[in-house]
């Protein structure tokens, strides 16, 4: 995998995508679908700020607990949005740490580079899901420094890591497109996403 970005730069540029669209959810559309058919908007939100919270874990080398079910972070107060972005701001600072990129770390050891590129992958294409669901704009990363290095390193990582995934049931099968398609929208095709769903 690509060694000259820092997974906390990198995650620093996903975040400021992904933190307006959460901030903007609507409450009254916590119940919608969305691209990842098994999640509706309230339960994608609640895996996404659960990531957010035990990514920061794997960053310092420390198990990160994915056990039983996912916490209700919307239930704990109204204020979660404002939470989720606290967390946020945490997670990019724990990879951004001296050593956070080296090693291995987790219970199954993996390269902290690999893993950095997980929560990554998270943060970008679930703010893209969460942006499709509530009809608004993911602005795709593309228009900010740095943001072209996203989306190349997430292609990279889910070709070396797709194969596992795919049969794990954590990526679903690739899906076509274009020929004009962006490199943004077959990074979502490759994580098994319609660009175009609505």
């Amino acid at each position: 995998m690509n060694t000259t970005h820092k997974t906390g730069d990198l995650l620093g540029i996903a975040a400021a995508h992904a933190l307006p669209v959460v901030h903007s959810l609507p409450d009254d559309r916590l119940d919608a679908r969305t691209p990842c058919a098994e999640y509706d908007v309230r339960a994608l939100m609640n895996h996404v700020f659960h990531v957010v919270v035990q990514f920061q874990e794997l960053a310092a080398k420390r198990n990160a607990d994915f056990g039983g079910d996912t916490p209700d972070y919307l239930a704990q107060g109204a204020d979660w949005r404002e939470r989720f972005a606290a967390e946020t701001e945490k997670l990019v600072a724990a990879w951004s740490e001296p050593g956070a990129d080296e090693g291995l770390t987790g219970a199954m050891n993996m390269p902290a580079r690999t893993v950095g590129a997980m929560v990554l992958l998270d943060l970008t294409v679930h703010a893209w899901d969460l942006a499709r669901a509530t009809g608004q704009d993911y602005g795709t990363p593309s228009g900010q420094e740095g943001a072209g290095d996203v989306v190349g390193v997430l292609r990279e990582a889910v070709a070396g890591l797709g194969p596992t995934a795919r049969s794990m049931g954590v990526l679903a099968e690739p899906v076509p497109v274009a020929d004009d398609a962006t490199e943004f929208e077959r990074l979502l095709a490759e994580t098994g996403r319609d660009p175009n769903w609505s």
